[in-house]
Formats: C-alpha cells, structure tokens, sequence
C-alpha cells in the first residue's frame, strides 16, 4: 500500500510543482511529439495521483491483491489524465469576446466635452465597449460644451467628425 500512496503523494507534489513553476516545466515531453497535450504535467499528475490513491483504495478495501490494484488505479488515473487533457484543452483553445474598434464608434452618440469651433477641434466624450473614451472631434456647425453629438466618421485613430443632435 506504500507505494499506492507514494505515487498518488507524488502526483500531487507534480500537481504543485506545475502551477507554482507555472510553464516552467510544461515543454518537458515536448520532444515525444504528436500527444497534443497528453503529455503535459497536469495530466501526467493526475494520471499519477489516480493511480495512486485510487490502487490504495482498491487494495485496503477489497481482498484483491496487487495486480488488480494496480488495474483499478490505472483505470482511473486514465480517466483523470483523459478530463484533465480535456479540460485543459478546452481552456487553451477558448475563444475571448470579440475587441471593439474604433469603427464600433460610428453611428453612436456622445456628448461634447470641449465646445468645438465651426471647422475648428474640441473633445468629445464617447463609450467604446462601455468605457468612457474621449476623442478630438471636428464639425461643420459649432458645437457648445456639454451639447449631444453623433459620431459621423473616424478619420483617424484619435479623432472624430461628429454632428449636433437634432432637439
């Protein structure tokens, strides 16, 4: 039973070792090629914990012996490494949300923050994303401070043509 609980011991210990090292050690059986993952130290640590724990189990519960300990343990550490590929695998591979642009300002409204001259430049306050962002903008019309605006154009990355909302 020793050796149940020093491999599972020792699973875990791989287990810890791989977060705290956080990658460090991750490209350890890179070199094996063609496993896509099944051989990154998450899942060699759960396949090890699992196999460990699960063969101690088995053996000081059941009148089985050794052999089928060790069959048992290596059925389960192979379903722990089969969820914990499948789970990693599933975390690396996610898609995030798709990042606003500039061009998402377009159409939207905003509200003048520096009065803007008649073809002249103020600021103008706009959310990008739900954050605030502020921007020079340009108008044929002036624009008084604190007035409603719609963005017209984006003629470059730090600056807008905007229009007075109609009352």
């Amino acid at each position: 039973m020793a050796w149940f609980l020093g491999f599972g011991v020792a699973g875990l210990v791989l287990l810890v070792l791989a977060l705290l090292l956080d990658g460090v050690l991750e490209g350890l059986f890179d070199g094996l090629g063609g496993f896509d993952g099944l051989l990154s130290l998450p899942v060699i640590a759960g396949f090890l914990s699992m196999l460990g724990f699960a063969g101690a189990i088995t053996l000081g519960t059941t009148g089985l012996g050794a052999v089928a300990a060790t069959g048992v343990g290596a059925a389960a550490g192979a379903g722990a490494g089969w969820v914990t590929w499948r789970v990693s695998r599933s975390l690396m591979t996610e898609r995030t949300a798709v990042v606003p642009r500039g061009d998402d300002l377009v159409g939207g409204p905003g509200t003048v923050v520096t009065g803007i001259p008649a073809d002249g430049y103020g600021e103008v306050l706009v959310h990008l994303g739900g954050q605030p962002a502020k921007f020079a903008a340009r108008s044929s019309a002036p624009v008084a401070r604190g007035a409603a605006v719609w963005v017209e154009s984006m003629p470059s990355p730090t600056s807008v043509v905007v229009r007075p909302v109609e009352p």
